[in-house]
């Protein structure tokens, strides 16, 4: 476990990482030590210090809940992050790309929560009765870190690598829909470059929130309502540059566009 200095100013790193757009060191390189505890840890003060700024927590992101990217990747289950007000945008956003690093687009499905959810025996259905709607979401990647070596206690530490997010398309209640079998098509530029189903998140894209109530209980945290929990991608991660336009197409959810600029 490193000390509360060195967690501190690691945070402080990767604040500045952010404002200067100039990606930091390997983290794990120069502490090999470093444990999964100690990047949320790290988070936990990256995110004080957000906050201190004025930055209003709105949600939390999941991660890594695919099967391939969690055995590439060395874990047995996901990862997570929090999501600020400054980070949501809404279809047809104009973005500029140079406040990122690394930039990559996800297909997803966001939940937003309706009451609050709270472990530490929340299941699927508990996840499906707290969610007021769910509605399709890009997550925008980037890495604060360098990419080339990183490992799962550097993008942790990294907020799970969350840049932000673009919501839209048709609010549904999820029984409405089998939530499993929503797919979409991922456009860069008028051209499909990935497909999806959102089955692919753990089987069941509520899994992952479900997961996350039950971990985040044991830190005496919980979601409120209200809160936008974006469920994991069930896409690979696509590269994005400035001037490229990206829509995704999630069929009866609606759609979702986008520019960087």
């Amino acid at each position: 476990m490193l000390d509360d200095a060195t967690l501190t100013a690691i945070a402080d790193e990767l604040l500045e990482a952010q404002r200067s757009g100039v990606p930091i060191p390997l983290i794990t390189a120069r502490h090999p030590g470093m444990t999964v505890e100690d990047s949320y840890a790290i988070q936990r003060i990256w995110a004080d210090r957000k906050r201190a700024g004025g930055s209003r927590l709105v949600g939390r992101k999941i991660g890594l809940t695919s099967k391939v990217m969690q055995v590439a990747t060395g874990i047995s289950e996901p990862d997570y992050g929090v999501i600020f007000d400054d980070m949501v945008y809404q279809t047809g956003a104009r973005i500029e790309i140079d406040q990122y690093i690394n930039t990559r687009i996800e297909v997803e499905l966001a939940f937003v929560l309706g009451r609050p959810l709270s472990g530490p025996n929340c299941t699927i259905t508990d996840v499906l009765d707290a969610t007021a709607y769910v509605i399709p979401a890009l997550e925008i990647l980037s890495s604060n870190i360098e990419m080339e070596g990183r490992t799962i206690v550097d993008t942790i530490s990294d907020n799970a690598a969350m840049g932000a997010m673009v919501v839209g398309g048709i609010p549904t209640k999820p029984s409405d829909v089998d939530l499993r079998w929503v797919a979409a098509l991922l456009y860069r530029n008028e051209t499909i470059e990935e497909t999806g189903v959102a089955a692919a998140v753990l089987g069941h894209p509520a899994a992952g929130v479900h997961w996350l109530a039950n971990k985040i209980y044991a830190h005496g945290d919980s979601m409120a309502a209200g809160e936008i929990i974006l469920a994991g991608s069930f896409t690979r991660p696509m590269w994005v540059y400035k001037g490229d336009t990206v829509h995704a197409d999630y069929g009866p959810l609606g759609a979702i566009t986008c520019q960087f600029v």
